[in-house]
């Protein structure tokens, strides 16, 4: 049976008893791993990398979403990360292309489950019912709030569940897709312009790098941070990446100071990392995808 990965992001990063009970109610099925957990305040999200079969994981995350709905109310976030719901994002990942087929399965089985829960679902990426809906930002532009207006509206229609966001839940995105890396760049200045700037160059859709989407953030320490995903970090590496962001962020007097990775990462994808910007917390043996799994399944 095929071993997948998902990593629900929920929308809270600091109350430590909730996020136990999130990591608990994730991981609970016989079968799932949990192989990573991340937490930002300043995003006020978390982050888990659970791995295992399909059914586990559909299990764990309808379960994840459950205790979401009874302990997260999205009315009262606050994060600099754009978010829409209590379980904001649930992907399904597949480590093998044979597997894409058993991830695209299971993701529409858990969104079918947590729209019976009475939390609206959105399909997005390659599950989207069509181009528009593909990217995340179609449905947080503007928030939870704009979200309740289209919603109300009849202009948007969830794929499952009600037609309008839980009063406190909010809605969740599902998607399959094949592993991306969440990574964050922090620059040596607290101008968020300089981070947005930096951040509108460096996406695909103003011309920047393939598969890259990415904003510009000011954090509670008073960095401006560029937060990235990389939809495919093999073509895309990280160490590209951080090129891009010094050579778009020196004219604006700023340089890339120290980097974040958001979950685990492919080895492949760290080829030719430059040793200038470190990686914050970041161990090989922990944050790896292939050695992580190798030592959670011996």
């Amino acid at each position: 049976m095929a071993t997948l990965l998902a990593v629900p992001n929920v929308s809270e990063g600091g109350d430590g008893g909730c996020l136990e009970r999130l990591a608990a109610a994730f991981s609970a099925p016989p079968g799932v791993i949990l192989l990573d957990q991340h937490s930002d305040a300043d995003h006020d999200r978390s982050v888990f990398t659970l791995a295992g079969p399909a059914g586990a994981l559909e299990e764990g995350l309808v379960a994840g979403a459950e205790e979401a709905l009874e302990t997260i109310d999205i009315n009262g976030y606050t994060g600099a990360h754009p978010a829409i719901g209590a379980l904001d994002v649930c992907p399904l990942v597949w480590l093998d292309t044979a597997d894409r087929m058993a991830a695209r399965t299971a993701a529409v089985a858990t969104a079918t489950q947590i729209g019976a829960l009475g939390i609206p679902v959105f399909l997005y990426g390659e599950l989207a019912r069509d181009p528009g809906r593909a990217e995340r930002a179609y449905f947080r532009n503007g928030g939870l709030a704009e979200l309740w207006l289209r919603m109300e509206a009849g202009e948007l229609r969830p794929d499952f569940g009600p037609e309008l966001p839980h009063r406190s839940a909010g809605a969740t995105l599902v998607t399959a897709r094949a592993p991306l890396a969440a990574f964050n760049v922090e620059l040596d200045t607290g101008d968020i312009e300089i981070a947005r700037s930096v951040a509108a160059g460096l996406r695909e859709s103003g011309g920047g790098l393939p598969g890259v989407r990415a904003i510009g953030l000011l954090l509670g320490s008073g960095r401006a941070q560029v937060s990235t995903n990389v939809h495919d970090p093999l073509a895309v590496p990280l160490g590209l990446v951080v090129e891009r962001v010094r050579e778009l962020a020196t004219p604006l007097g700023a340089r890339p100071l120290e980097a974040e990775l958001v979950g685990l990462i492919s080895a492949a994808a760290l080829a030719g990392y430059p040793d200038d910007v470190p990686m914050r917390g970041f161990d090989p043996a922990v944050h790896v995808i292939e050695r992580r799994l190798a030592a959670a399944t011996d």
